[in-house]
C-alpha cells in the first residue's frame, strides 16, 4: 500500500476540529495524534494546532521529536 501523501492544504484539514482527525507534520512524516489527551480539539497547550507542520516547532519544544514515534505514521508530508 502506498502511503498517503499531505500537502499543506490536505494537512490543514485535518486539524482536529468538529470530529475531525488531528494531524501533524514532523521531518516529512503525517502523525495521527487523534488519541492523545494532549491534543484535545487540536490544539496543544494552545501554542501548537493539528493540520500543521511542526518541523520549525519541535526546536523549542520541552520534550523530543521522538515523543511522535507513539503515534501512528499515516503518510508522508510534501509541503
Amino acid at each position: 500500500m502506498e502511503a498517503q501523501e499531505f500537502t499543506m492544504e490536505t494537512l490543514a484539514k485535518y486539524d482536529g476540529k468538529d470530529g475531525r482527525p488531528a494531524y501533524v507534520a514532523h521531518d516529512g512524516k503525517v502523525y495521527d495524534l487523534t488519541s492523545s489527551p494532549s491534543w484535545e480539539n487540536g490544539e496543544h497547550e494552545d501554542e501548537h494546532y493539528a493540520g500543521r507542520d511542526l518541523t520549525e516547532d519541535m526546536d523549542f519544544a520541552p520534550h523530543l521529536a521522538d515523543e511522535l514515534d507513539n503515534f501512528p505514521v499515516v503518510g508522508i508530508y510534501t509541503g
